[in-house]
């Protein structure tokens, strides 16, 4: 038996020998939250770690958009932190996906900040910011630092059972090379090496992995490989443009904003890769059996964006998250900011005052949710999705490179709705060509 020693997530696999390709891993709930856990983060995070760990590998036309928002200038969004928010998205499910034994996301955790003005935070706006100054309503900077406490909930009793992040403890579960996961058992086994006829003992052996590393490597195969667990663990491994006003380039930015198992949810049949597989095993999983609670299978087959992700008229209609209730408590010198555990209201104590968490992307006492961008204004944007102020030179000198003669060139209007709005963010995730592919295309049948 081969071993690759480290410290990690131990997993056993079965190896066919003739093929060099694993028949099927065993593990705890410690690498199948890990799994799980991708359905829950957002694009952008998945496109910015791809990029830091492989700079020359993208999905789509996603890496394209995450680099238009990169060379933006700050002064094309509405608010300072709108950028931020695109090119860092938070997941709704963070508080969940600190808890998993290895972590994916390298991003840093969530700040808080306050009115630098004391009598504001108790009596006036009573705002709380995620973001560094950004203006209260009595026009200074929020940049007090708060840090935050949270409330255990009275009464609980650890139990084992509870370790797990999505699924319960003491569970030992069975993932197939095309990551279809499901609970072990002798059954299982014995039909996985049927279905793949293998038939020979003498060909199989098993291998001991220490995933410590390569999670990331395994989400990026997750998304575009038949054998994601194979490739991870045994192997060595003319344009069209578009003029767009910044409702467009909106929805396209928000495309780094919605999670994974969103874009599974709504594209079942036509998803490439093994991350359908995943999906479809946690829906096949018993809540109450296997699974924390239906909470939780929730989080992963239906996720929300974080609270203020959103914004009025997307035209995708994703669900997105509450801000938790927040107090900021004070005495004397000394000041806190809380927040329940539990799901239980709370009154707040005497020397308290409730704090309303503002929308980052705009300022306040704004009648709508804006978007991410100020308007109005125009952009272009390339076949491959690359976003750039419009300019009617650049545009010229785009042609002259794609040798396309200005007499080949027609207009066309592009309505986008709902529907229209899926198919871009299929292409854009799928294809270098996501505007042809999207609009001008038939789907396959």
């Amino acid at each position: 038996m081969q071993s690759f020693w480290g410290s990690g997530i131990r997993i056993n696999a079965l190896v066919n020998k003739e093929n060099n390709r694993i028949i099927f891993t065993e593990s705890n709930e410690d690498f199948i939250d890990v799994l799980f856990s991708f359905l829950t983060m957002p694009m952008g995070t998945i496109i910015k770690l791809i990029r830091n760990k492989s700079p020359t590998v993208g999905i789509g036309c996603m890496n394209n958009l995450y680099e238009s928002i990169m060379n933006l200038d700050g002064q094309q969004f509405r608010t300072g932190a709108c950028k931020n928010m695109l090119l860092y998205p938070r997941n709704a499910a963070e508080a969940e996906c600190e808890r998993l034994k290895l972590k994916v996301d390298d991003g840093e955790a969530l700040k808080y900040f306050a009115c630098n003005r004391r009598d504001c935070r108790c009596s006036g706006n009573k705002l709380l910011s995620y973001y560094r100054n950004a203006v209260c309503g009595c026009g200074e900077h929020m940049g007090f630092d708060m840090v935050l406490y949270r409330e255990e909930s009275e009464g609980s009793v650890f139990d084992a059972r509870d370790r797990g992040v999505f699924l319960k403890g003491l569970a030992r579960f069975i993932i197939t090379d095309a990551l279809e996961v499901m609970p072990a058992s002798v059954e299982s086994s014995h039909s996985l090496l049927y279905a793949l006829q293998v038939t020979d003992g003498k060909i199989i052996e098993e291998h001991s992995f220490y995933i410590v590393d390569k999670v990331l490597t395994l989400l990026k195969h997750s998304l575009v490989e038949e054998a994601p667990l194979t490739k991870t663990l045994l192997e060595q491994n003319p344009e069209p443009e578009l003029e767009a006003s910044e409702d467009f380039v909106d929805l396209l930015f928000s495309f780094l904003t919605v999670p994974l198992g969103y874009i599974v949810k709504k594209m079942c049949n036509a998803f490439g890769g093994c991350i359908t597989h995943l999906y479809k095993s946690v829906e096949k999983l018993d809540a109450e059996q296997l699974l924390k609670s239906c909470k939780h299978k929730e989080m992963l087959l239906s996720p929300k964006l974080p609270p203020d992700f959103s914004y009025e008229n997307h035209p995708l209609s994703i669900e997105e998250d509450r801000h938790p209730p927040y107090y900021y408590e004070w005495n004397g010198n000394c000041v806190k900011l809380t927040v329940l555990k539990s799901d239980k209201p709370s009154t707040p104590i005497k020397g308290s005052s409730t704090l309303t968490v503002m929308d980052p992307k705009s300022h306040f006492k704004e009648a709508t949710s804006g978007g991410f961008l100020m308007g109005p204004t125009k952009f272009t944007i390339t076949d491959n999705l690359i976003v750039t102020p419009i300019s009617p030179v650049s545009c010229m000198s785009l042609l002259k490179k794609l040798e396309v003669p200005l007499n080949d060139v027609k207009e066309c209007v592009v309505h986008v709705g709902c529907e229209e709005a899926l198919k871009l963010l299929l292409a854009s995730f799928e294809s270098e060509s996501a505007l042809t592919n999207a609009f001008l295309r038939e789907a396959n049948p």
